[in-house]
This record gives C-alpha cells, structure tokens and sequence, in this order.
C-alpha cells in the first residue's frame, strides 16, 4: 500500500467516497490520507477466495452473509472528527442479521461480525497496527483474523464479553480455526487448498 500523491494533503471522509466511487483503482482512506491498494498475488488471490468459499458455504441458509473484497468497511469512534476513521476493503467480511450501510449508497458496511485479511510484506505491518487498531472501533466486530501468504499461519483475535480481545495462531494444515461468534472453523487444509509452500515442498524432498 503506497500514499497516493494529490496535490490536497488530507481529504475529508465525504471527498474519498466522491473521488472513490468514480476510481478504476481501489483506495483506502485513514484519518485523511488516501492510500493507493497494491495489486494481489495469485497466492492472495487463491487463499482469499478459498476462505470465503469456506464461510459462505458453512453460513449458507443462516442469517449470516460474507462479503468480497470488493465491500468496504467504515471504522471510527463516535468522538472522532471529519478527518479521524477508516475506510477499507477487508479480504473477506462476515456480517450477521441486517447489513447496516455508511449511506444511501449501500457500499459501505458498519456491523461487521468478522474481518479477515490476508498478510503480504507490503501491508503486513499496517495489518497489524493501525487497521487493527480501527476496526476494533466496531463494536459489532467479534473476530479478527490474518492469513499469511508465505506459509502456513493463521492468526485469530477473538473479543471477550469485556472488550478485550484473545489471541491465538493456528500452523498446522490439518487443524482449524474456529470462529465460535458464527459458529464456524477455518481449516488451514481448505484456506491453503492449492497453494504451494516452496520451504515445505524442499523440507519434504529431502531424505
């Protein structure tokens, strides 16, 4: 994820959805900087669509719904001023009952009940920091979860009935994750369903 280079510093929440809405490129927008969304790999690609297959199919007939990455997600505390939140596309959101919407435009999710995202070295510590940090703002947000891309790891923030949150990583292909909130798992052996480890396949050649 690179800044995008305008010649206006900060953009209010108003003027992104605007120029957004009108883009041939995503963009996420964080306390008033618009950041340019880097291209995916076919590893990303493949994983993400994986996960979401999984879900859609376990949640199919449940007032659950999942979502592509092609829906953004609205973070921000009621305090925060025009120039202070977090719009951005999640590799996959699960929302449970009625979708709730930014605006009449209906393309800006504000309940999600699961966010998943997959890790890669340009956005990982944006991953793990300040997108974190925003979507915990969604009080609607019960789980959190990260997909490394290299190799298999499945990292999974649970929240607490006291707002604190749970940590666990998941390694093995053989186990899952479970997501007790929509009462669903994660196995790592259909998340990474086709996807190549060269370390793995070196380890597993050797005598």
């Amino acid at each position: 994820m690179a800044s995008l280079s305008k010649p206006q510093l900060l953009y209010t929440s108003e003027e992104y959805l605007i120029s957004e809405r009108d883009a041939f490129e995503r963009h996420e927008w964080l306390d008033g900087t618009i950041y340019v969304m880097a291209g995916e790999t076919p590893q990303h690609s493949l994983i993400c669509t994986n996960a979401i297959a999984s879900l859609n199919l376990q949640l199919r007939g449940r007032p659950c719904a999942v979502y592509s990455p092609n829906m953004k997600v609205y973070s921000r505390l009621p305090s925060d001023t025009a120039l202070k939140g977090l719009f951005a596309y999640p590799d996959c959101t699960v929302v449970c009952g009625e979708a709730r919407f930014h605006d009449e435009h209906r393309d800006v999710l504000i309940n999600p009940r699961v966010v998943i995202e997959i890790l890669s070295p340009t956005t990982e510590t944006y991953d793990r920091g300040k997108k974190f940090l925003r979507y915990q703002q969604n009080l609607s947000l019960t789980d959190y979860v990260m997909i490394e891309q290299a190799y298999p790891s499945v990292e999974h923030y649970e929240r607490r009935a006291d707002g604190s949150w749970i940590y666990s990583v998941t390694t093995e292909l053989t186990a899952s994750v479970t997501l007790e909130s929509i009462e669903c798992r994660l196995p790592l052996a259909d998340t990474y369903d086709r996807i190549v480890f060269p370390n793995l396949a070196e380890e597993e050649a050797l005598p």
